[in-house]
């Protein structure tokens, strides 16, 4: 039985350590683990790398001979099956490990109960759902590709005060200042993918790289129904030292693609004309390919479908203290938009951060896009 004063300190721990595995483990889970014997922490560890040792085993190491008769805090249940790594269960019983308290079940169909089951038959004591929103929020992401199949979408703009995205020019740069843009590398320094339309690519020629490198090189993607992404553009110009995406229809002309691939570019060609039915099969493709995170930059068409798609998961806006005005200066999400003021969506737990003279908006929405109800399996990372 689970008794929260003396249990919850543990868990809240072994939360605090799964945190640092973010950027390096997915598309696994961030786990954390920690041992106690008695009233004295023997051992804890976190999943740091994508095919390293697994939490509970970096305890276990820790722990050593102290873990026999000891219990075990784990913010995910204990994997059952063969990956890159031996089942965590087998080294629990091996251990002499007596109580396991896990803050929820792993719904990878190889585990999914089973990593419970083999412990309660070796009769280990198990205590489940300590702590378990504060882990199922931790791992929402690994949660949503596994059950959904897609990767969880991160939206990312900078805007003026009166939220504007660039002058009506076009000119945007810079409006966002030093601090916001290092701000920017860093989250782009764990995602799997950065995102931007056709119109952004031909704007602003940008290079969607990490600077400087973070734990995660992102394949640059342009949604590019044509593929007319120039070949002298800094994407082309570089795609064969950091891996660029076009994800074109099948009106693109063949010559263009050829064109794309043979200077290094991936050219990935959805089934439908439809531009909104595409970007979902792209979401699905991407799942496929077992991505995480995604980072969306622009422009506002593309922020604008994905919002009426209910398919943007987390916001990043970094807010300049600037005026531009302009009738025809875009905005950050197109769109059809919300028709009522109360149908409009809310940032579920914003933080706020200033850095200098921007503003940094950070929060995940609020409506309940994304039921995590048991039994809703989607193409799955491979827990391993």
């Amino acid at each position: 039985m689970i008794e929260p004063s003396r249990d919850q300190p543990h868990m809240a721990l072994a939360l605090e350590l799964a945190v640092r595995g973010l950027g390096g483990v997915e598309p696994n889970p961030m786990v954390g683990c920690v041992i106690v014997a008695g009233d004295r922490m023997v051992g804890q560890g976190w999943h740091a790398r994508f095919g390293g040792s697994h939490a509970e085993i970096e305890a276990l190491a820790q722990a050593g001979s102290a873990a026999a008769g000891a219990t075990m805090y784990v913010t995910l249940e204990p994997c059952c099956h063969h990956g890159k790594t031996p089942p965590c269960t087998e080294a629990i019983v091996r251990a002499g490990i007596r109580r396991v308290v896990v803050a929820h079940r792993d719904p990878f169909p190889r585990v999914d109960g089973g990593g419970i089951d083999q412990l309660l038959a070796a009769g280990v004591q198990v205590d489940v759902g300590l702590m378990e929103s504060a882990s199922r929020r931790l791992n929402a992401p690994y949660l949503k590709l596994v059950r959904q199949g897609r990767p969880w979408i991160n939206a990312k703009w900078a805007m003026t005060l009166d939220g504007k995205l660039a002058a009506r020019s076009g000119d945007s740069r810079w409006i966002s200042g030093e601090r916001s843009r290092q701000r920017v590398h860093q989250l782009r320094g764990r995602m799997d993918a950065i995102l931007i339309g056709a119109g952004t690519a031909r704007a602003d020629d940008p290079q969607l790289t990490v600077r400087p490198p973070g734990l995660r090189t992102p394949v640059r993607i342009v949604l590019d129904s044509r593929a007319t992404l120039a070949t002298d553009s800094h994407l082309v110009q570089t795609a064969r030292e950091t891996p660029v995406l076009i994800a074109a229809g099948p009106e693109a002309p063949r010559q263009r693609c050829q064109q794309l691939r043979a200077a290094g570019c991936e050219v990935w060609i959805g089934a439908t004309e439809d531009r909104n039915q595409r970007l979902m099969e792209l979401l699905d493709e991407l799942g496929r390919l077992r991505m995480t995170h995604v980072l969306v930059e622009g422009g506002a068409q593309v922020l604008g479908s994905l919002f009426d798609a209910r398919a943007i998961d987390e916001v990043h806006a970094f807010v300049a203290a600037k005026l531009i005005g302009g009738r025809t200066a875009p905005s950050p999400v197109a769109g059809c938009g919300r028709q009522q003021m109360q149908q409009a969506v809310a940032l579920s737990e914003p933080t706020i951060e200033i850095l200098d003279g921007d503003v940094y908006f950070r929060g995940r929405l609020a409506h309940d896009q994304h039921p995590l109800a048991d039994g809703q399996h989607g193409t799955d990372p491979r827990r391993s």
